[in-house]
């Protein structure tokens, strides 16, 4: 078990992303997505008010299903359950009145009296901080929000959001949700990397397998049936995307492993990262995920990847 930044949550070190409930996963296989996982060992589910507002579920339909699979499974308290504001049509942006407006349709849709992990879902500079802020110490003090994430922030946002919470006496953010993976590192490591460790945060990076294309699935003239395909694709036409499969394959085939768990193993060996984040589209999908967290990797392996991804 690890814990989350400098909140008092603790899991072990993978998050199951909720996105693709009622988008690319009817509400059938999300039960047996989510059954796998925390019948395997898994604690924390990650979904957002706005899942998934481009399907035809519409905004809200992951929290739904989470908070249907709740009462039907009983499983509520086994996991650590993170959620989002700021994105959802009609409530974009981190006003006050729209926090307490979100959380409040969140926990309806989820069944449940807290969430565990509220992220801001982007930042809003239209916002001063110290209302956002303020409006998120108002839901911790109330009991409805344990603790607290931002997600999409710049380096010297989050740094200027940690330090009025200090000021103003508020609950600060604990940990951040930003892009990271073998093939798109440069935006955090060349920013809120600096800052997350110098302030205890945990980094919970999504797109942890680049929309699938660190799966293995996607390869040179052989097509894979997803919605994400266009863009997993992309990394094949690029000399590093080449570089970061062929190493994944050599890793994997040394540990007689699945890439995907190689490609999240190596995050969760990155100083900052406590847990990476990904989707399960089946139930098939969740193993390779679960099996992450048990593969260690040597110096040598991280290593190799480091280079290839570079």
């Amino acid at each position: 078990m690890t814990r989350i930044g400098t909140s008092d949550l603790d899991v072990r070190p993978l998050c199951l992303g909720g996105n693709t409930f009622g988008w690319t996963s009817d509400e059938a296989e999300s039960y047996r997505v989510l059954d796998a996982f925390v019948d395997g060992g898994g604690d924390f589910i990650d979904t957002a008010d706005v899942y998934s507002a481009w399907s035809d579920g519409g905004a809200g339909i992951s929290e739904t299903i989470l908070g249907r699979w709740f009462a039907r499974s009983r499983k509520r308290d086994d996991v650590v359950l993170a959620t989002k504001v700021g994105k959802a049509p009609g409530l974009e942006g981190l006003a006050a009145g729209t926090i307490r407006k979100a959380v409040d349709a969140s926990l309806q849709r989820l069944g449940t009296d807290r969430v565990d992990l509220y992220w801001a879902h982007a930042d809003d500079e239209g916002t001063p901080m110290e209302e956002t802020l303020g409006a998120f110490e108002e839901l911790v003090t109330a009991g409805k929000v344990r603790a607290l994430g931002a997600s999409n922030f710049t380096g010297p946002r989050l740094e200027q959001a940690l330090e009025t919470s200090r000021r103003e006496g508020f609950t600060a953010y604990a940990a951040l949700q930003n892009e990271y993976n073998l093939v798109a590192r440069e935006e955090y490591e060349s920013g809120p990397a600096d800052v997350v460790a110098a302030n205890g945060l945990a980094m919970v990076p999504y797109f942890s397998l680049a929309s699938g294309f660190l799966s293995g699935k996607y390869r040179p003239g052989q097509s894979a049936d997803s919605v994400r395909s266009a863009k997993a694709s992309a990394h094949l036409d690029s000399p590093r995307g080449q570089r970061v499969l062929t190493a994944l394959d050599e890793v994997a085939a040394a540990h007689g492993a699945e890439v995907a768990s190689v490609a999240l193993a190596w995050l969760r060996h990155q100083p900052t990262v406590l847990a990476p984040l990904a989707s399960a589209r089946t139930v098939e999908q969740v193993a390779p995920l679960l099996a992450s967290v048990e593969l260690e990797l040597t110096e040598d392996e991280v290593a190799a990847l480091e280079r290839a991804s570079r």
